[in-house]
């Protein structure tokens, strides 16, 4: 699983109407996390993670919502998995 992957598939969520703007404002600042060049990629990944776990713990979003989020989720961890093998 790519980086870009993952990435396109946050803009998804964030793109959709039906997500609060406090949670697509925040997975906006996950996107900008996985694409910032100056940082290292196990930093990014960590902080992705982090940004998305505080996400899934708004009680606004949907249940779907939600499903897809946790989804990235073991995305990134896989990903953090496979570096570290």
């Amino acid at each position: 699983m790519e980086i870009e992957n993952i990435v396109a598939a946050l803009s998804e969520i964030k793109e959709d109407k039906r997500v609060p703007r406090n949670v697509r404002s925040s997975l906006q600042e996950t996107i900008g996390e996985l694409t910032c060049e100056n940082e290292n990629i196990s930093i990014k990944l960590n902080t992705a993670i982090s940004i998305l776990d505080e996400i899934n713990n708004d009680t606004n979003i949907q249940p779907f919502t939600r499903t897809q989020i946790w989804n990235i989720v073991t995305m990134l961890e896989s990903f953090q998995n496979d570096m570290d093998s």
